[in-house]
């Protein structure tokens, strides 16, 4: 099978197309067929060796986060699926035709969109989902003001903060502008042009910004969550996502509803990955990038 792999830290230049062994499942593990992966501007990280004491991983290793397929084969003592079932989850490794994972981080794929378009979901989604009801616990009535809204993560974190009833501000170049206004913000601030505005309960920093600007941050809100550069202040708070299928489960049930929409800004092959950390780094990269096999 064909795979995205990095043998050592390094450039966009490290990135190799390379034909492995399919895994086999173990006990209680599942092979996907991937339909898709999707392309996190976190990877840059990974690539470049600066998450290696965050996560825990050392080349040589399969680049990827995001899964979307279809159950190919079950190991031993799996219950929950059987072949041919639609799942997406959060699996490292999934920049490859085929993955294996364990059942139980994985959840029923939405049926209202294409499977492939599910990859866009659990990097993005769980990190909107966590940082909207978990860390900042966003309610009815509160003033919220998404940085970043035209990335992945805002535009899951636009709708969800809406859906709790909070008024949205979203900050949005005029690249992305469009994009994030069909989601819904109460308001929409061109950050290249406009000042930031304050006053807000909460601001969720989903942008990796100068350092600088994510101190100018802290003003502008009570509560500071962040997903990218860190905010120095006592109103600040900074955390990391994690996998959690119940909560794909939850947000596929509102898109099969009609509730919550994935926005694909663009489809490229498995041999395009290079190119998309080369643009990552030059901040060409708008909204959700899926990688289709």
């Amino acid at each position: 099978m064909r795979a995205a792999r990095i043998h050592e830290y390094g450039d966009a230049g490290v990135i190799r197309y390379e034909a492995v062994p399919r895994p086999s499942p173990g006990p209680g593990e599942v092979l996907v067929r991937m339909a898709a992966t999707s392309f996190n501007p976190s990877e840059v990280g990974l690539r470049a060796g600066y998450l290696k004491d965050v996560l825990g991983l050392t080349p040589p290793l399969t680049l990827g986060w995001d899964l979307a397929g279809t159950v190919a084969e079950t190991g031993r003592g799996v219950t929950r699926w059987s072949p041919g079932d639609r799942v997406f989850g959060l699996v490292s490794g999934s920049a490859a035709e085929y993955a294996v994972a364990s059942e139980t981080e994985l959840a029923a794929a939405p049926e209202g969109i294409p499977l492939a378009h599910a990859a866009a979901i659990p990097v993005a989604g769980l990190t909107a989902w966590q940082a909207v009801h978990e860390e900042a616990g966003i309610r009815a009535g509160q003033r919220v003001l998404v940085n970043g809204a035209g990335g992945g993560i805002g535009l899951f974190a636009v709708q969800l903060a809406k859906r709790a009833g909070a008024t949205v501000t979203a900050t949005a170049s005029p690249r992305s502008r469009e994009a994030v206004a069909r989601l819904g913000p109460d308001e929409i601030v061109d950050y290249t042009a406009e000042p930031l505005p304050g006053g807000m309960d909460v601001v969720l920093n989903l942008a990796a910004v100068a350092p600088a600007e994510a101190a100018a941050l802290a003003p502008l809100g009570d509560l500071v969550i962040t997903v990218a550069t860190p905010v120095e202040a006592p109103n600040a708070r900074h955390f990391v996502s994690r996998a959690d299928p119940g909560q794909l489960a939850e947000m596929a049930a509102l898109i099969d509803k009609g509730e919550l929409v994935v926005e694909i800004a663009e489809t490229h092959p498995l041999t395009a990955s290079a190119e998309l950390h080369r643009r990552a780094e030059a901040g060409e990269i708008r909204g959700k990038i899926i990688i289709t096999f």
